[in-house]
């Protein structure tokens, strides 16, 4: 090899490709992934006018008490930048379905807060959206099927959020 280091070392210290088995198990997950991704987002834009990130703001804040949740926390859930959720807050505000304010316990925050013109518009969008959640994903695997897929997730996000 050239290296000074014997075959076992360079092997253990080289990539560690990924057998058969496991690059048709990613190859499969990650054009589910993307697939499923666009085909959520078209049925939400044909639906109800929103990105699937909007509609995941709008579900989010609705689960809340008051409706409302510090910004900060909801670029958390959304997996987005402070700065492109402020971008993507001002354009449901245009819509009339969020505001803003200072939160009331610290004012260094601010709140996103759902409307009822945003709450009745998630209403009328959350019928179509779960039914293509239903057919697309729930109604295709059975309950230990759904249950793989649940744990596989969670560890998966364990994972990327650094917990052993």
């Amino acid at each position: 090899m050239g290296t000074g280091k014997s075959r076992k070392q360079a092997e253990t210290n080289g990539p560690r490709w990924l057998n058969a088995a496991q690059l048709d198990a990613w190859r499969s997950f990650t054009f589910m992934f993307a697939r499923l991704q666009t085909e959520l987002e078209a049925q939400l834009q044909r639906d109800a006018q929103l990105s699937y990130v909007e509609y995941y703001v709008l579900a989010g804040l609705s689960e809340e008490p008051g409706r409302r949740m510090r910004m900060s926390r909801l670029a958390l859930l959304t997996n987005a930048e402070l700065s492109r959720l402020s971008h993507l807050i001002s354009r449901l505000e245009k819509r009339g379905f969020v505001r803003r304010e200072p939160d009331r316990d610290d004012r260094r925050y601010t709140n996103a807060i759902l409307t009822d013109e945003g709450y009745e518009h998630l209403v009328r969008a959350a019928p179509g959206h779960v039914a293509k959640v239903r057919d697309l994903v729930i109604d295709v695997l059975d309950d230990e099927a759904l249950t793989a897929l649940r744990e596989s997730s969670e560890q998966i996000l364990h994972r990327i959020d650094g917990c052993p």
